[in-house]
């Protein structure tokens, strides 16, 4: 039987805001979690696609799933997940990125995007996405760089990040959606005091991971 959702994440401070999701949402889940920093160093360094080798060992070693048979996996890194999504045939589970579902809400709700991040290597994954989320349909994606916030999260002060992150979408005027690209950076939605509806990927990702897995099950 499938015992739980993989996730895979890039960073340990992920791990306890997935948990509190569970906690709050989905009280009793089974979640797993799989924390492999040096793939998103070297998806920085290199280009994602340069990882999905070693994206690809980490998921088989982890046995999604258990002993039973394959499970699904959450891919919580937005960097990472169009090369993650690709790697369902070779691991012979699905794939799901934490954004797909977020990015599903946005193009329903305006085509004006503005995409907030942190870094460079999450903007093209990010408009990809979107992009195959409008299907065809016409939309217009701005994506800002939030100087100064990556290097903040990454020397632990995540308060200093979200604080920059909600007053670059505070300025934002022209659109009809705000979307924060990374898991890091979701909890600054509860900062901003914009009108324009700011969209965040951890609770709509786990809710559509969880069910990837209820579907997994034997009924």
């Amino acid at each position: 039987m499938v015992t739980g959702l993989l996730l895979l994440h890039t960073s340990p401070v992920h791990v306890p805001v997935f948990e509190a999701l569970r906690d709050r949402d989905h009280p009793g889940a089974v979640l797993r979690h799989l924390v492999v920093p040096e793939l998103l160093d070297r998806a920085r360094a290199e280009g994602p696609e340069a990882v999905a080798p070693a994206l690809l060992g980490s998921l088989t070693d982890a046995g999604p799933g258990g002993a039973g048979g394959p499970g699904p996996v959450l891919v919580t890194c937005s960097t990472l997940g169009a090369v993650a999504e690709g790697l369902t045939p070779a691991l012979g589970a699905p794939v799901l990125r934490v954004d797909r579902p977020m990015a599903a809400a946005a193009v329903r709700t305006g085509p004006r995007i503005v995409v907030l991040a942190t870094v460079e290597s999450t903007r093209a994954p990010t408009e990809a996405l979107l992009a195959e989320e409008a299907a065809g349909a016409a939309v217009s994606v701005r994506t800002q760089l939030v100087t100064g916030a990556w290097d903040r999260f990454a020397a632990g002060d995540t308060a200093g990040c979200l604080a920059l992150v909600a007053a670059a979408a505070d300025a934002v005027t022209d659109a009809d959606v705000i979307v924060l690209a990374q898991v890091s950076i979701a909890a600054a939605a509860d900062l901003v005091t914009t009108r324009v509806p700011v969209l965040s990927s951890p609770a709509t990702g786990l809710a559509a991971g969880l069910e990837l897995l209820a579907a997994r099950r034997p009924s």
